[in-house]
Formats: structure tokens, sequence, C-alpha cells
């Protein structure tokens, strides 16, 4: 039985917005999965330390057979795929995050992994392009995104055009 996937995309290092698309055509193909719907993108001040470039940000959704660990595994090969290297530097930046955001309605808690991502309500960056595919999704745990996005900090953020 497929599930519904909502996948949080990022990257400010290298060609933010080709390495976006190209991600996007990777977890279609190596996902096994539909993809059903994508956010705008987005140009959004980094969280964290300042002294680094702007994200480009997105969300896309799809449906997919995978566990919810086999999933993060291959999101995990694509990124190494884009060379993002994994240190312990916290918001730094990084050519390619690609988190699982929600996994249907469920809860998953293990020592790799935790959906609803942990601070996806706390994030303007995601939530705002996740709204772009369902303005009336609830994060389980935490409510309606809207209302989770009225209690954001303010956050630059501007939409940006796609020509592909």
């Amino acid at each position: 039985m497929s599930a519904r996937v909502h996948i949080g995309l990022g990257s400010n290092q290298g060609a933010s917005i080709d390495i976006l698309l190209t991600a996007i055509e990777d977890i279609r193909h190596y996902a096994q999965n539909g993809l059903i719907d994508m956010s705008e993108f987005y140009r959004t001040q980094p969280v964290g330390p300042q002294d680094q470039p702007d994200f480009i940000n997105a969300v896309i959704a799809l449906r997919t057979e995978l566990s919810p660990k086999a999933l993060l595994c291959r999101l995990q090969s694509i990124e190494g795929h884009h060379k993002r290297q994994r240190n312990n530097e916290r918001w730094g930046p990084r050519t390619l995050d690609l988190d699982i955001l929600l996994y249907d309605d469920q809860r998953v808690v293990s020592e790799t992994l935790i959906i609803p991502h942990p601070r996806m309500a706390e994030r303007r960056f995601v939530l705002k392009p996740l709204m772009d595919i369902d303005p009336d999704i609830e994060i389980p745990g935490y409510g309606v995104a809207q209302m989770c996005l009225c209690r954001c900090e303010p956050l630059r953020m501007e939409k940006i055009e796609i020509t592909a």
C-alpha cells in the first residue's frame, strides 16, 4: 500500500535551483514513487549562522511503497550523490538537504528518523511551501499548518520563478 509523503528540499551551495530540480527527478526515480505535487521555490534567509548564502527551499508530495526507513536511505543516497557533507555543524551550508516531513499521518521515532520532522512546525521555510501544496494540512501532534505558521519567527522569504 502506498503512502503519501511530503519531503522538504533545501540547498545553498552551488547551482541550488538546478540541484533541487535534479534531486526531485532523482527522488521520482529512486524512491519508486509518483510525484503528486511540487510547491513554489523560495529564496530564504538562513536559520542559524548568517554568514552563508540564502537557501532555496521547496516541498514535494509523492506516493511511495517504501517504508520510512527505506525512503530515508534513498534520500541520503541522493544527498550523497549531490556531495552533501554530513558533519556536526548545525544549520550550516549544504549542497542538498532532503527531509521527510510527513509520512501519511504516521508518527515514527527512532535513532535515525523522527516523523513528523521535529522542527517543521517552527520553520516558515517548510510550512509556507507545504501549504502551497495543501493549504489545510494538519501536522500530527502540532495542529493545522496555518496556525503553526502564525507562530513562526519572521524570516526573509521570497518566491522565485523557476524556468525549466
